[in-house]
């Protein structure tokens, strides 16, 4: 198959999964095109898929992904012992695990092409990765409380791992308990990350888009936190902030000087 032929099959595949009639026409346009893939992918629920599908959405992400630039630690420079800074798309970060602000659901984003980065993820992903934390949440058996983490697989993504973690909410004026939160998401990650013997960890900013967690606040606490287990800890996992707006870049740029 070639990459145009696997991306049709994909759409008609996840559109016949639909007792309805088709809603959506396939469109002529390639962009076009892949931008269905994504939205049908987001809408999916956690359900039984066929090898078939598997196969051929694994070939398709694993061909989006060449046409990527890698990202690896070595390309990055320290900005402190243990810690690096890096602007850009998370899903292109080649480290041993990259760290998803999900929600308390932690299925993934339903919105289609929506713009967080728990949406991004899951799409170069796959749907196997929305699968597994489907199986993770049913043993479970109640939502994902703030700042506890989970690990999956990586599935499509250049990383080994995917850390999921729920960040504090925040509505009004950010309370003591909220900086506790978010100081527990990264601590949870850490020690997640060491239990599994990981190298890097890369985390993006956790709680400050759809959560509303200021951005130099929530900076602050990230790095205080990562620093303070980096501290007590001698085989602590290298980290990386990633961020992907200039705004976080420049704060994080400041405060590790």
């Amino acid at each position: 198959m070639t990459q145009a032929e696997r991306l049709l099959f994909l759409i008609n595949y996840l559109q016949n999964e639909y007792k309805e009639p088709k809603l959506i026409p396939v469109p002529r346009e390639y962009t076009e095109r892949k931008r269905l893939l994504r939205s049908l992918m987001n809408l999916r629920p956690p359900r039984i898929i066929s090898n078939e599908f598997l196969s051929v959405q694994d070939a398709y992400l694993q061909e989006e992904l060449h046409s990527k630039d890698i990202i690896s630690l070595s390309h990055l420079a320290q900005m402190k012992p243990g810690i690096y800074l890096w602007q850009g798309d998370i899903t292109c970060l080649s480290t041993d695990a990259i760290v998803n602000a999900a929600n308390s659901a932690m299925l993934g984003c339903f919105i289609p092409c929506h713009g967080c980065i728990d949406n991004a993820i899951h799409t170069a992903a796959g749907v196997e990765l929305r699968l597994e934390c489907a199986r993770i949440m049913e043993k479970q058996q109640t939502k994902e409380p703030a700042g506890k983490a989970k690990i999956t697989k990586a599935y499509n993504l250049p990383c080994r791992y995917v850390i999921h973690t729920v960040g504090p909410i925040i509505q009004g004026t950010v309370t003591p308990q909220d900086c506790e939160q978010l100081s527990d998401c990264y601590h949870s990650c850490l020690e997640l990350a060491a239990a599994y013997q990981l190298k890097s960890i890369a985390f993006c900013c956790i709680s400050t888009g759809e959560f509303h967690f200021p951005n130099e606040k929530a900076a602050r606490i990230a790095i205080q936190t990562v620093q303070d287990y980096q501290r007590k800890n001698q085989n602590s996992p290298e980290v990386i902030f990633n961020v992907f707006k200039d705004q976080d870049y420049n704060i994080y740029r400041r405060l590790l000087g």
